[in-house]
């Protein structure tokens, strides 16, 4: 087990797991002053095992707020549109969102930045260190650690994937079923470069997808209806390219692999995402199929909800209670996830009578705008809406777009500091015992809605005309 600079002393949280979510998560902590440590059983980050290819608009703004999206948006490539089946296209240029486009890069590139965070922020990286349970009680969470000492902290995430130790340590099960078996992966040079920068088809029983990494291989993902085989079944080039042919209509000479392997889609989700002390996110609380791109992003996304509250929590800003929303608002997300995943790929791989099916569906879409902006607010994470008190405004929960601001500024920009920040029509003084925990900006409209947004850019309170003492009782409630 070795360790890197970091946090020193005991942890408040513990972090298992070094992919997407857990560096963001673990990153997130740091930076608002917990003292975290990730552990990690590999040595060291292996990127080519990355099998997300995409950031989604709502990644992309929550990695906005964190000074992160801009260096990403450099090194990857930006799609306007998503060609699905027949003639589904969802265009994603009239997008509510300063990143109307999906963002094509590999997911090692991700972890790179979000690594890069984490490790200025402090947190305390420890490689080769597996984890092999743990036990809590009401103080506090003991994790064990193979040839290692106990380690202990307050809270602990579970970021460990589908395979999750920590998941299995709390007894959840993670029930569902294998979606896709004997899916194939593969990174290959390419003869003849792709028409599109994401290239996908199905035909009959055989689907493939095309993605560059960005230096000249491409990932080649694909999958046979007919070939259901073990994941330790050997792969070879020919069987790459005989699916591809079949899916694409050519294998675009296809050479050179790098990397060969097999893997198995499932479609599962924990009951719970947490157990006392110990949550659950990303792959280890809900694993489902790859189409549409969304399973990095839905990581993401709950590591950016989780992060704030543990944060207020140990910092003594709110009530343990407010860990409970972590699960009444991530876990439908997650399960709307699963079904909207699943759905794009069974219809992808239709035959027979449901081919008639998915054409009237394809066209509705293409005619619906209603259908069409609720398909792309669930697949690029915009659409999304938090539950709210019974009586709130109806802002409340809702996803805040990057707004501009007096002063030439935007809201994922005041979001960078981890604070809420409310936005005012008028000047307002909330005091100064505040400061380290809100930013006060201004509309640069005319508009007269005051909101507090969340750091995680959701609408925490929200009014029209709002009097002084109804901000201070939102401040009150918000943020203590």
């Amino acid at each position: 087990m070795n360790g890197t600079t970091g946090t020193s002393g005991t942890p408040r949280v513990i972090v298992v797991g070094s992919g997407p979510t857990g560096l963001l998560l673990a990153g997130d902590l740091a930076a608002a002053g917990i003292p975290v440590t990730l552990l990690e059983k590999r040595p060291h980050r292996t990127s080519n095992l990355s099998r997300a290819f995409v950031l989604h608009a709502r990644a992309l703004e929550q990695l906005d707020a964190r000074g992160l999206a801009d260096d990403l948006e450099a090194v990857g490539r930006p799609i306007s549109r998503m060609n699905l089946f027949d003639g589904l296209t969802l265009d994603l240029g009239a997008l509510p969102s300063r990143f109307n486009h999906v963002l094509v890069l590999p997911q090692y590139e991700v972890e790179k930045v979000l690594e890069r965070r984490a490790a200025e922020a402090g947190v305390d990286f420890r490689h080769d260190c597996e984890v092999t349970g743990l036990t809590q009680d009401t103080d506090g969470v003991t994790v064990h650690v193979r040839g290692g000492e106990d380690l202990r902290a307050a809270y602990v995430v579970g970021t460990d994937g589908m395979r999750s130790v920590v998941r299995e340590a709390v007894g959840l099960p993670f029930p569902g079923r294998s979606a896709i078996r004997s899916v194939v992966l593969a990174d290959v040079l390419l003869a003849e470069k792709p028409e599109t920068l994401l290239t996908a088809a199905a035909v009959g029983d055989a689907f493939a997808f095309l993605a560059p990494f960005g230096d000249g291989y491409y990932r080649v993902i694909c999958w046979h209806r007919g070939r259901d085989v073990p994941d330790h079944e050997p792969v070879d080039l020919d069987e790459v390219k005989e699916i591809t042919r079949l899916a694409l209509g050519r294998d675009y000479g296809m050479h050179d692999a790098r990397w060969m392997s097999r893997f198995h889609s499932d479609e599962r989700q924990a009951p719970s995402y947490r157990v006392g002390r110990v949550f659950l996110a990303g792959d280890a609380a809900h694993v489902h199929t790859p189409a549409g791109g969304q399973g990095m992003n839905t990581g993401l996304q709950d590591a950016a909800n989780l992060s704030w509250k543990l944060a207020a929590v140990l910092h003594g800003h709110a009530a343990p209670d407010l860990l409970d929303t972590y699960q009444s608002e991530r876990h439908p997300v997650g399960r709307t996830v699963l079904r909207s995943s699943g759905a794009i790929v069974r219809l992808a791989m239709a035959k027979g009578w449901q081919l008639p099916v998915r054409a009237a569906l394809a066209t509705a879409l293409n005619h619906l705008a209603p259908a069409r902006r609720k398909a792309v607010g669930q697949v690029t994470g915009i659409g999304y809406h938090y539950p709210a008190p019974r009586g709130a405004h109806r802002l409340t929960g809702a996803r805040v777009p990057d707004l501009a601001l007096a002063g030439g500024g935007r809201l994922y920009e005041a979001l960078r500091g981890g604070r809420f920040v409310l936005v005012t029509p008028d000047p307002c003084d909330p005091g100064t015992e505040r400061a380290d925990r809100l930013t006060v900006a201004h509309w640069a409209s005319d508009r007269r809605t005051t909101l507090l947004v969340r750091p995680d850019g959701y609408v925490a309170w929200a009014a029209e005309s709002a009097q002084a003492p109804d901000v201070e009782r939102a401040l009150a409630t918000h943020l203590g």
